[in-house]
């Protein structure tokens, strides 16, 4: 979520807004330091810090602190076993601040900053009860006593070749996640008229000068119309060192696909890490909303550990649709 986007429009919107942000924690927790919710006045919300009785007690107490007005933040501190019964044993210090008008040219730098796709650092320091953040450091260590914040969302990219009824699916079941898409397609008219604002729609030309240009954090997923595309597109990615390279297909395209990557001179252990099919073992439906959300959970498995072990996706499988 773009905690900053979220809040200035609901201040613009409604007038005022509140923003719960998890300050510290101790032990065991829903969620951890950084996870944030912006509240509308009338109590609708969006961004989550957990659920549960933490998440509901300090929505209690946003709301309260939006019908007494823009005042100065609250620092709430909860052992969660003792204070609200939930089971996970730690403890969490809860920051809760409400917003008005007055604050959108204070907002404008922090939306902008959070425009630009990156992670960004802000120091923070209490004012006359309120938090002030600044984008970069006006004094000098020594002599500031604040706290620093983490803010935006490093996004991992994922490059999707083939917009058929699986590439769809895929791209939107990616889209809420951390992940930057580019979808590429060679045809006419292949996009639908709308895309996630995360993705992004290419007419492929040169699909090996794509691969080539890919940042080397890049997953791959190879999923077009035409087998000898996917050939081509597929060698081409195991060339490089991708954390993941995923082609969609079965077994038997697999054992067909290795020979003509032999023949190529593609080094053993490089086609030994190509995943195909695609997805997590043990599920076969071949539904393309299946397929999707198994290769989502894939990804997400990437992109918190690193590349899969050679092989994980069982011989039987199949993504053929």
């Amino acid at each position: 979520m773009r905690v900053w986007r979220q809040l200035a429009d609901l201040v613009a919107r409604h007038d005022a807004a509140a923003l719960i942000t998890v300050h510290d924690v101790k032990g065991s927790a829903p969620r951890e330091v950084g996870a944030r919710m912006v509240v509308r006045p009338d109590g609708a919300f969006h961004g989550t810090i957990g659920g549960g009785q933490l998440e509901f007690r300090i929505l209690d107490i946003a709301r309260e602190m939006l019908a007494q007005g823009r005042g100065p933040a609250r620092m709430v501190d909860q052992a969660l076993g003792p204070d609200l019964g939930q089971c996970c044993g730690g403890r969490v210090k809860i920051l809760v601040e409400t917003f008005d008008r007055r604050d959108l040219d204070n907002l404008a730098p922090l939306v902008e900053a959070e425009g630009g796709g990156d992670v960004f650092e802000v120091e923070c320091r209490l004012e006359d009860g309120r938090v002030v953040r600044d984008l970069s450091s006006a004094v000098g260590d020594d002599a500031w006593t604040g706290w620093r914040e983490t803010h935006g969302e490093a996004r991992t990219p994922v490059l999707v070749f083939g917009a058929g009824h699986v590439g769809r699916a895929l791209v939107l079941a990616l889209a809420p996640l951390p992940f930057a898409v580019c979808w590429l397609d060679d045809r006419e008219d292949a996009f639908p008229s709308h895309i996630p604002a995360n993705a992004t729609a290419v007419r492929m030309k040169d699909p090996e000068a794509e691969i080539e240009q890919a940042p080397p954090n890049a997953l791959i997923l190879v999923m077009t119309h035409d087998h000898p595309l996917d050939m081509a597109i597929t060698a081409a990615a195991l060339r490089r060192d991708f954390p993941y390279v995923g082609l969609i297909g079965s077994a038997t395209k697999r054992a067909r696909f290795e020979k003509r990557f032999q023949e190529l001179g593609l080094a053993a252990d490089k086609v030994r890490s190509l995943v195909c099919p695609i997805g997590l073992p043990g599920i076969a439906d071949k539904d393309p909303a299946v397929i999707a959300a198994s290769v989502t959970a894939q990804l997400l498995q990437v992109r918190e550990h690193g590349p899969l072990a050679q092989n994980l996706s069982p011989p039987a499988a199949s993504n053929d649709t």
